[in-house]
């Protein structure tokens, strides 16, 4: 019996890009699906050669000029940073045959060192798209559902949801195969997916060399998601440099594992806090870090809040993405205190949202969206309180209280 397919949300703009570019470069973590993609939509016409082996990859790294020759397009090479040095060659096997769309699909599960072979060898001559963990609405079969602002008649979401299930939801994360077998044991597939991570994508990179103490500064980054990142503290709490605290969040950032929020700045004559905050690109990572391993536990614990902060961060990020889309998100603080968890960017608007662990949203919890408002006029569209409950009201000042499970 065929393994259950799930739809993506990225679907319709790969198909548009193998059509328009020589080439298509898709990233993403580990494990999120990319290679499964590219067989479902294009296995029947592409050849496909994994780089992973390491047979395969002394033969494109040894003689990458005879390798491209031997592997004719269309074909769909996976992997490609353990053999970068194919591109410059896939770059000569374009430029001999220019108007010729969708010869190569490329892929690669970081985008630091990748990243810089194709803005060398691919420029102009490869879309550049990402796939990230499946987002809640592609995991419930609605990959094209728009997000609260995009709707101009909101309408509620029927479908209920327990507490119980959401907290497992998050617990068990959104990468695809966790998905696709719901009764595989979660704790036990994200403790090997660590592990494969440090092993096969850390491991290749020249930013870490202590991989023990790498894994430290992962468990510290889960403890500290979602509040205010100062990597000087951080650096002092595990006892390595900051430079080497900044280079290893670049290496999360740039794996896919986590999204860093920077503030956003307007002329509002208020100091804003200039601290990135960071998020796990997939909430079950998160809560597999922080050792929790209930739904109770979570729910009712310290990291509640950055839970379900983390969770609602994420959907929005991988909806964009998987239009195609960079993401334009921020969040807002100033100098006194006044905080606003998310902002959006959207159709030359600001959408705010404030994110809380409650069924019972009230009023006050809008403030910081009024104060938003207030102070970024018209730019400012809007506002939601997105919450752990069923309900759905006005809260006053432009702000609704919007259901997570509507988000």
């Amino acid at each position: 019996m065929p393994e259950r397919y799930i739809k993506r949300s990225l679907e319709p703009v790969l198909r548009r890009a193998v059509r328009e570019f020589p080439a298509v470069v898709l990233t993403g973590p580990r494990q999120s699906g990319k290679t499964t993609l590219l067989k479902r939509l294009f296995g029947r016409r592409y050849r496909y050669v994994s780089l992973e082996p390491l047979d395969v990859r002394m033969a494109a790294t040894e003689d990458p000029r005879g390798f491209i020759e031997m592997y004719q397009p269309p074909i769909i090479f996976d992997e490609v940073q353990y053999a970068p040095d194919l591109l410059p060659y896939i770059k000569e096997k374009i430029d001999a045959d220019r108007a010729r769309y969708g010869q190569y699909l490329i892929t690669g599960s970081h985008n630091l060192l990748l990243m810089e072979k194709v803005t060398e060898s691919l420029a102009g001559r490869a879309a550049m798209l990402k796939l990230l963990p499946l987002t809640r609405r592609e995991a419930d079969g609605r990959p094209d559902k728009k997000l609260p602002w995009e709707i101009q008649k909101p309408t509620h979401d029927k479908k209920s949801l327990s507490t119980q299930r959401l907290w497992k939801e998050f617990l068990r994360g959104r990468y695809p195969e966790l998905v696709v077998h719901p009764k595989r044991d979660w704790a036990l597939w994200h403790s090997a997916y660590i592990q494969t991570y440090l092993e096969r994508d850390v491991r290749t990179l020249r930013q870490v060399g202590d991989l023990t103490q790498f894994q430290n500064f992962l468990r510290t980054i889960a403890a500290r998601s979602a509040q205010l990142l100062r990597l000087s503290d951080l650096s002092r709490d595990l006892g390595i440099a900051v430079n080497t605290a900044k280079a290893w969040l670049s290496v999360l950032e740039a794996t896919y594992q986590v999204i860093v929020l920077r503030p956003y700045f307007a002329n509002v004559g208020k100091r804003l806090v200039k601290t990135p905050k960071v998020y796990f690109t997939d909430v079950g990572t998160l809560c597999y870090l922080a050792g929790l391993k209930d739904p109770e536990h979570a729910a009712a614990g310290p990291m509640g809040g950055a839970i379900i902060e983390t969770a609602a961060v994420s959907e929005i990020y991988k909806t964009l993405v998987h239009r195609g889309i960079d993401p334009r998100m921020y969040f807002w603080r100033t100098s006194a205190g006044m905080e606003v968890d998310i902002v959006v960017e959207s159709a030359g608007m600001l959408v705010p949202m404030e994110i809380k662990l409650t069924s019972t949203p009230r009023p006050a919890m809008a403030k910081s969206i009024r104060a938003f408002r207030e102070d970024l006029g018209e730019r400012a569209a809007p506002g939601y309180v997105v919450h752990t409950g069923d309900i759905r009201l006005p809260l006053g000042g432009g702000v609704t209280a919007l259901p997570f499970k509507d988000l």
